[in-house]
């Protein structure tokens, strides 16, 4: 059932700045995590800007997926849009300079729940960092494992 009542799985949607690093990580680790742990959903990612639209994962980023357990092989990148509104039950933001990108795009009078990933994260942190230019891949996958750990326990409690 989906987060407002319907009949259809829950649809979840990360989003970071160029989707080629976290955001697809997040989706990878979400569709493997859920799919291990019995919990139905629907993950997809996106990037606020369309800087890498049609373009696969990041190398670095599927090399360190890769070495958790993670395929990130077959994920394209593409850009947010304002019918990602409408399309998602969920919105989770890498950082919070998306989640203003991703408000900016909200329609009027639209109620889909956008909020930062690492909210459902172990931490006192806000934001995902992006590995693009300082690396840290590896450490990135650790921080979207436990966040979406999280994530799939508040998705379960609400289809129990």
């Amino acid at each position: 059932m989906s987060l407002d009542g319907n009949a259809r799985p829950p649809s979840v949607l990360f989003v970071c700045l160029g989707n080629i690093c976290r955001s697809p990580t997040a989706e990878g680790v979400a569709r493997r995590m859920a799919a291990l742990g019995g919990v139905e959903a629907i993950f997809d990612s996106a990037g606020t800007d369309a800087y890498h639209g049609g373009s696969a994962p990041d190398p670095r980023m599927q090399k360190a997926a890769r070495e958790y357990g993670y395929d990130l092989r077959g994920l394209i990148a593409r850009q947010f849009l304002a019918e990602d509104f409408e399309r998602f039950d969920l919105i989770l933001a890498m950082d919070r300079n998306n989640l203003r990108a991703i408000e900016d795009l909200r329609p009027r009078g639209n109620t889909t729940p956008v909020r930062l990933f690492l909210s459902y994260g172990p931490s006192e942190r806000l934001d995902v960092p992006d590995p693009y230019y300082s690396g840290g891949f590896d450490a990135v996958v650790r921080l979207i494992e436990h966040g979406v750990m999280g994530l799939l326990a508040d998705l379960r409690e609400m289809h129990l």
